[in-house]
């Protein structure tokens, strides 16, 4: 069982949206990609916000997430963000579908040059 819930994670991230607003997220889909791509960072040498002594790096994203160190940002609001904040601690939502679907793009293309060369 995933501690924090995704019922918690996502009542953390909504947490300043004022009453009438749409909800920065409303499904476990967003948790998942906001942080995986926050473990992608951490992998690739992005400094851990908290304690990630003998933790994976999808379990410390989890918690950065949970402790309201990183944040998800709208598609409206990422682009303004990102001129006024430091990348590592924010993950656009967006951001994390594009890199899977460049990614899943960037492998096909790989494996039908494969089979083209043999």
């Amino acid at each position: 069982m995933l501690h924090p819930s995704y019922a918690d994670l996502i009542n953390v991230v909504n947490s300043g949206v004022e009453e009438g607003e749409d909800p920065v997220v409303s499904s476990r889909y967003s948790i998942v990609m906001a942080t995986s791509k926050r473990a992608r960072q951490i992998i690739a040498g992005d400094d851990e916000l908290v304690d990630g002594r003998g933790k994976k790096p999808l379990s410390v994203a989890v918690e950065e997430l949970n402790q309201g160190k990183i944040q998800i940002l709208t598609d409206e609001f990422a682009e303004e963000a990102e001129e006024d904040a430091e990348p590592e601690t924010e993950v656009s939502e967006a951001e994390g579908a594009q890199e899977s679907a460049v990614a899943a793009g960037t492998e096909a293309a790989q494996e039908a040059d494969a089979a083209d060369g043999e």
